[in-house]
C-alpha cells in the first residue's frame, strides 16, 4: 500500500528537451523542470546528428536540481527514478565506461551503410525483421557499421552499447545494462526471447560482445550514485528502476497495458500501438513490431509521419490573422480554426490531402504532400476546409495502420485511447472516431510518457504491488467519443479514394517528376 507522501522522479528525454518530473502516488504531477537542447551536426559527414552527452547530462542534472529546489521537495520522498527517451538513440562506451560516441534517433549519416548492405545481402533486411521486428531504416546496425567504416579508432574502443534511455540510468546508477522495450528499436533484440539475438551482428560483421544485460521495465538496478546525489539534491537511498522506449511507456501512462489493447498517440508523428501477446510479424514486413515494456507483451506499430507537424506548419504559414487575435485574446489558436473547421462536413467537400502513407516498414517512403479535389469556391474550399482535410489526413492513415493489424490478427479494439497533444482537441478526437468507426477514450493525463515511467519506478520500489494496481490507482479518462454512424460512411469512400490518390502521388515521385518528402536511407 503506497504512502500519501511518497512520490517517483521520471526523466523523459525528447528529441527537443528533456524534463525532470515530480508525480505523487496518485499519478498527481507535482513539479517539472525542462530544458531545451539541440543535437550536434558534424560537417564532415551528411546527415549526422549526434547526442551531445557532456552538454546533455549537465542539463539533465540541471533539471532534477531546479525540480527539486524550485518546487522546495524534500528528496526524501523521491523513492525510485527512472527514465524513458526517443527511441533508436543509442550511446557506445569504452572498456572504463565513458562515451565514445553517441546518436540521436534522427541521425541519417549510415545512407550508404543501407545500401551497400541492402546489394551485398538483399535478403538480410527481412530477415532481421522476422526476428526483431525492424528494418534498417530505422536500427542501429547501419550506425554501427558506419562507425567501423569511418571511424576504426572509435570502433576498436567499444565495449558496450545501449539506448538513450539506458544511458539516463547509467549516469545516475553506474550500471550498464538495457531493457526490451528501446532495446527492441535497435534491430538486434530477438522478439521471442526478448534478450540480444547475437547471430544478428555476426551476420553483419559486427562485434557481438558489446551488447549488455537484458532487464525488463520497472527492475530495480542500483541506487543513485553519491556524486549525483551532490550535484543534484537528490538522495542516495532512491533507488534507480529500468525505464523504456517513449511510445511503450506512453501506453503504460494511459493503462494500455494488456493484451488486445489499443492506443493512438498523436504528437508530431502519430504512433498507433496495438497490444498482442503473440509475438507475430507481418509477412508482408509493413508494420513495427516492437517489445512492449511489459513482460510476455508485444506491440504492433503504425507512424503516421508528420501528422502534428503539418498542422503547425499550416498555422504558422496561413493562419497569421488568427494567430494574432488569438494572443491578443488569450486563447489558443486552434480553437478558433476548430470552431469554423466544425462546420466542415466530414469529407472536407470531397477534398482530399496526401501528407503519409500508411506505413510500409520494409520500404518507407513518402511522397511529395499535396491537396487535391477541391473547386474555386471560397465559400466551400477555404482555408478551414484545408485545415480539416489536414486533420482527417492523419485519421485516415491511422485507419490503414487498424485495418492491417486486423488483416494479420483478424482483431480490432473495441475502443482506442488517444493521448498526445492532438488528443485535446475534441473535434480532432471526434475525427478519429468517425474515420476508424471505432469509439475514442481521452485520459485526464494525456502527456502519459513521463507518468508511465514514474509508475515503473513506483512498482520497482514497491509504491505499487504491480503495473495493474499502479494503473488502476492512477489512470483515468475525461471524454469519450462515439463515432458518428453517418460520418463514418462517409470516410469509409473516401479511405478508398485517398489510397488511389495517395498511390497516384506516389508514382509520381518515383518518377521524380515531384520529390519525396521523406525516405528511409537506401530506399528507391
Amino acid at each position: 500500500m503506497y504512502n500519501k507522501q511518497d512520490c517517483m522522479m521520471a526523466i523523459d528525454a525528447g528529441t527537443g528537451s528533456v524534463r525532470a518530473i515530480v508525480f505523487d502516488a496518485l499519478g498527481k504531477q507535482i513539479a517539472v523542470s525542462q530544458r531545451e537542447w539541440i543535437h550536434i551536426h558534424d560537417e564532415r559527414y551528411p546527415g549526422s546528428i549526434s547526442f551531445d552527452w557532456q552538454k546533455n547530462w549537465k542539463i539533465i542534472k540541471a533539471c532534477i536540481y531546479d525540480v527539486l529546489h524550485d518546487h522546495k521537495i524534500d528528496a526524501s520522498q523521491i523513492k525510485g527514478i527512472s527514465s524513458t527517451s526517443m527511441r533508436e538513440g543509442i550511446v557506445l562506451y569504452d572498456h572504463d565506461g565513458n562515451e565514445l560516441l553517441a546518436f540521436s534517433n534522427i541521425d541519417a549519416r549510415s545512407k550508404k551503410e543501407v545500401l551497400s548492405l541492402k546489394r551485398k545481402f538483399p535478403e538480410l533486411e527481412k530477415k532481421l525483421y522476422d526476428i526483431s521486428g525492424q528494418t534498417f531504416a530505422l536500427s542501429s546496425i547501419p550506425r554501427l557499421i558506419w562507425v567501423k567504416n569511418n571511424r576504426p579508432d572509435i570502433y576498436r574502443q567499444i565495449t558496450c552499447v545501449n539506448m538513450l534511455s539506458d544511458w539516463i540510468l547509467y549516469k545516475l546508477s553506474g550500471e550498464l545494462l538495457t531493457e526490451p522495450s528501446n532495446a527492441s528499436t535497435s534491430g538486434v533484440l530477438s522478439l521471442s526471447t526478448r534478450k540480444w539475438d547475437l547471430k544478428i551482428p555476426e551476420l553483419v560483421n559486427i562485434d557481438p560482445s558489446i551488447f549488455p544485460s537484458v532487464f525488463e521495465s520497472g527492475t530495480k538496478v542500483g541506487d543513485v550514485l553519491p556524486s549525483v546525489a551532490s550535484e543534484t539534491g537528490l538522495e542516495t537511498s532512491t533507488s534507480v528502476i529500468t525505464g523504456g522506449g517513449d511510445s511503450q511507456l506512453g501506453c503504460i501512462g494511459v493503462g494500455s497495458i494488456q493484451n488486445g489493447q489499443a492506443a493512438l498517440f498523436g504528437g508530431s508523428f502519430w504512433q498507433y500501438e496495438y497490444n498482442t501477446n503473440n509475438p507475430l510479424v507481418d509477412q508482408e514486413a509493413r508494420l513495427r513490431m516492437n517489445c512492449h515494456a511489459i513482460p510476455n507483451l508485444w506491440q504492433y506499430e503504425g507512424i503516421a509521419w508528420n501528422s502534428g507537424l503539418v498542422m503547425r506548419w499550416f498555422r504558422d504559414a496561413f493562419c497569421q490573422l488568427e494567430k494574432v487575435f488569438a494572443e491578443a485574446n488569450d486563447i489558443d489558436v486552434y480553437s478558433l480554426l476548430d470552431a469554423k473547421a466544425s462546420k466542415i462536413p466530414a469529407g472536407a467537400n470531397g477534398m482530399i490531402s496526401t501528407f503519409a502513407d500508411v506505413m510500409n516498414f520494409i520500404s518507407m517512403k513518402h511522397a511529395a504532400p499535396t491537396f487535391t479535389n477541391f473547386d474555386i469556391d471560397p465559400n466551400n474550399f477555404n482555408k478551414y476546409t484545408f485545415y480539416r482535410s489536414i486533420m482527417e489526413n492523419a485519421a485516415l492513415i491511422t485507419r490503414g495502420h487498424v485495418e492491417n493489424i486486423k488483416k494479420m490478427t483478424n482483431k480490432q479494439p473495441k475502443e482506442i485511447i488517444f493521448a498526445g497533444g492532438a488528443s485535446k482537441n475534441p473535434l480532432w478526437s471526434q475525427i478519429v472516431a468517425d474515420v476508424l468507426g471505432i469509439k475514442i477514450k481521452t485520459p485526464v493525463i494525456k502527456e502519459a510518457t513521463a507518468l508511465g515511467a514514474s509508475l515503473l519506478a513506483g512498482v520497482g520500489t514497491g509504491i505499487y504491488s504491480s503495473l495493474d494496481e499502479a494503473v488502476e490507482q492512477v489512470v483515468h479518462f475525461d471524454k469519450i467519443y462515439e463515432p458518428n454512424l453517418a460520418n463514418s460512411s462517409v470516410y469509409v469512400k473516401q479511405y478508398e479514394q485517398w489510397q488511389k490518390v495517395y498511390q497516384a502521388q506516389l508514382a509520381l515521385s518515383e518518377r521524380n517528376v515531384t520529390r519525396f518528402m521523406w525516405r528511409a536511407p537506401g530506399v528507391h
